[in-house]
């Protein structure tokens, strides 16, 4: 089987290098035609035809990566000169991230019907779309009339070459709670925040570290000045490649606590990650996370309000060491199993195998 990834994707998003890896470790052959996410989809289309002319011919399938829902249509121009099935994975839809999510403009304006279209059109020209859980799916289907079986799941994982468990190198003597993201708004993190201060009247002793950069930071920051939380500490954005040594260093680590519902469809690469690395994961509960994970057995698991119930969660697992360490090998041997590269390129796989064999058949 051979498949190219075809669109402006960063090139150090984790998704589609998960995915990348993955299919290699599967003995896929795997190529790429990528250009900046800087282009403009106007310029993007004649330099994608310039520098790859005849690439996509060579493939079984073509797969847009995330967020790239404009560059469905070119892929769907080429796939049209060859045998090649079109796969796209969105990750999200432009819609509900920009319009429902960030709220960057109201839900009747000419933005969000526009951005609506666009998900739309990338949804209809694809041959297969990928949702990373099954909650997510239901969503693009009932939103975006898809058929049910024109999605399949394949949750996000972690890259393995990256996140593994190791000893931390400068392991401080107190009680650490770690948050890193992006500062979305489906993070949550003004819950944590206020959890942060309910702690500290309980335990000052624990610390809590928060790590990158975002919408959501500047009012994060604010609020814990607000609350003159003592023992909340932010650090700048660091690269992926750094992150291990950090959550290595933690006691806890946080997952998403937003009430958006985007949040309820999505389970964070932030929580396969820290698993991966024998850490002990708090999150909201879910259903999405509940499709992967179970309470006290291999995360810990939040209902609202937050902040009164992630106070209790982390009081509890500060106390009860013993719980932490069955959470922590749990949630390490279940993403070991089943979120690894290896086990989500042989899914993959799996499912691009099918999917020829119905095509052949109808």
């Amino acid at each position: 089987m051979r498949l190219c990834f075809l669109g402006a994707y960063d090139p150090l998003y984790p998704r589609h290098n998960v995915i990348k890896r993955g299919l290699v470790l599967n003995k896929t052959e795997v190529n790429e035609c990528r250009l900046s996410p800087k282009y403009k989809f106007w310029l993007r289309y004649p330099l994608f035809l310039f520098r790859y002319p005849w690439l996509c011919k060579k493939n079984d399938f073509i797969l847009v990566p995330e967020f790239c829902q404009k560059d469905v249509p070119l892929a769907r121009f080429l796939s049209l000169f060859s045998s090649a099935k079109l796969v796209f994975d969105p990750l999200a839809s432009r819609y509900e991230t920009k319009i429902t999510d960030w709220k960057r403009k109201p839900e009747d304006s000419w933005q969000a019907r526009w951005n609506f279209k666009i998900d739309r059109w990338a949804f209809k020209l694809s041959d297969l779309v990928l949702a990373d859980t099954q909650a997510h799916k239901e969503y693009y289907c009932r939103t975006y009339g898809l058929a049910a079986d024109k999605v399949a799941v394949l949750p996000v994982g972690f890259d393995d070459s990256i996140f593994v468990p190791l000893q931390a190198k400068n392991r401080k003597k107190h009680f650490t709670v770690l948050f890193y993201g992006s500062f979305l708004p489906l993070h949550g993190v003004e819950a944590m925040i206020q959890a942060a201060k309910s702690v500290s009247a309980q335990e000052p002793s624990i610390q809590f570290k928060f790590v990158g950069s975002g919408q959501t930071l500047p009012r994060a920051q604010a609020l814990a000045s607000e609350l003159e939380c003592d023992n909340v500490h932010f650090e700048d954005w660091m690269p992926q490649e750094k992150l291990p040594e950090k959550i290595a260093s933690a006691d806890l680590c946080l997952g998403i606590f937003g009430k958006t519902e985007k949040s309820k469809r999505i389970v964070p690469h932030k929580i396969f990650q820290a698993l991966a690395m024998k850490a002990p994961v708090i999150t909201a509960r879910t259903p999405a996370v509940e499709e992967f994970f179970s309470h006290r057995e291999n995360i810990f698991l939040c209902q609202e309000p937050f902040p009164d119930s992630l106070t209790k969660a982390i009081l509890e697992l500060k106390e009860d060491e013993a719980l932490r360490k069955k959470i922590a090998e749990n949630g390490h041997d279940r993403v070991q199993r089943k979120f690894a590269p290896a086990a989500l390129g042989l899914s993959l796989k799996r499912i691009l195998d099918q999917f020829l064999s119905k095509d052949l058949r109808s």
